[in-house]
């Protein structure tokens, strides 16, 4: 099967050369392969286009920063990026069995078209303010990742982090692992499948989201979320989904959920017995048990229907 490396590599002349610590100049650095080198200098591969990196080190005593900045088209194989803001302004990327240290600082900001396979991203804000974003079979170890991301698809990865992927949007996940805390705040027209998140206050604010075939664990989820779907999912911890605005659940299981939908307008057809549910604002929760329920607000006029047989929402 060809691979995204032999796709990348027709039509290309490669040049090898031996390690060396000198800024390749621009006018050297278009169209061509560099392999088995070390840069270590301030914007050593500034403004390439159409450059492929092999066995590549981006390390060294001189400390640079911002390698590539403001390059297009610039693909990766199994390079080492021990250096801050390697990749700022750029469009077209294609990274692959690489790895960005915890040094590789804000590694990706303000780029477009970007692929990423089989990478450890292990820098604090690794990605910010970037769009069209595939990222597939990655480790992911970074605090405040994917701010303000727009059009981001997420298969088959592992990650942890705090504030992750705060305010973006159009988001596409697919059998990811997360951990951490204050996950998907404020993001937007976005789709999590097969997913297992470990976080808490997770969604706050999120608006117009859908799960489905996962499970959430963690206390207080999606407070003051809109339009936000959970389907065939399994949710655990205390007080989740308050203050909700068009909040649906579909054949869910909840576990050690107590205090559950406060202030919230919400249809919800639920397969396991709830702790508690208190004072929903307005809809349906249908639920086959719940030790205690709380209505002691007059405004608070959604239904608890408790049954063995729970009807479809």
């Amino acid at each position: 099967m060809e691979t995204i490396e032999d796709k990348i590599m027709e039509d290309k002349t490669i040049e090898n050369g031996t390690t060396e610590n000198k800024t390749i100049k621009n006018k050297t650095t278009e169209n061509m392969v560099i392999e088995n080198k070390t840069f270590d200098t301030e914007r050593a591969l500034y403004g390439s286009k159409g450059v492929v990196l092999k066995n590549c080190n981006f390390d060294g005593p001189a400390d640079g920063e911002s390698a590539l900045k403001e390059s297009r088209d610039i693909s990766a194989f199994h390079c080492f990026f021990n250096l801050r803001y390697p990749f700022w302004h750029d469009r077209g990327l294609s990274i692959a069995d690489s790895e960005m240290t915890d040094l590789c600082r804000a590694a990706l900001w303000y780029s477009e078209k970007i692929e990423i396979v089989n990478t450890k991203l292990h820098g604090i804000k690794a990605l910010r303010e970037c769009s069209q974003v595939n990222l597939q079979g990655c480790d992911i170890i970074s605090p405040e990742f994917g701010w303000s991301v727009q059009d981001m698809k997420m298969t088959d990865s592992k990650a942890e982090s705090e504030y992750f992927m705060m305010r973006s949007r159009k988001l596409h996940f697919d059998h990811v692992q997360l951990k951490g805390k204050y996950s998907f705040q404020y993001i937007e027209d976005s789709v999590f499948e097969n997913c297992v998140f470990d976080t808490k206050d997770a969604f706050w604010h999120a608006k117009n989201v859908t799960v489905k075939n996962s499970v959430v664990k963690g206390e207080y989820l999606a407070w003051y979320c809109e339009n936000v779907t959970f389907e065939n999912c399994k949710i655990i911890g205390t007080q989740p989904l308050c203050y909700c605005k068009g909040l649906k659940l579909i054949n869910c299981e909840m576990e050690g959920t107590d205090l559950c939908f406060e202030r919230s307008e919400v249809e919800a057809t639920l397969t396991t017995p709830v702790i508690s549910i208190k004072n929903p604002a307005s809809g349906h929760i249908y639920v086959p048990g719940v030790e205690e329920i709380i209505q002691d607000e007059e405004e608070a006029r959604g239904k608890v229907i408790v049954q063995k047989t729970c009807h479809c929402a």
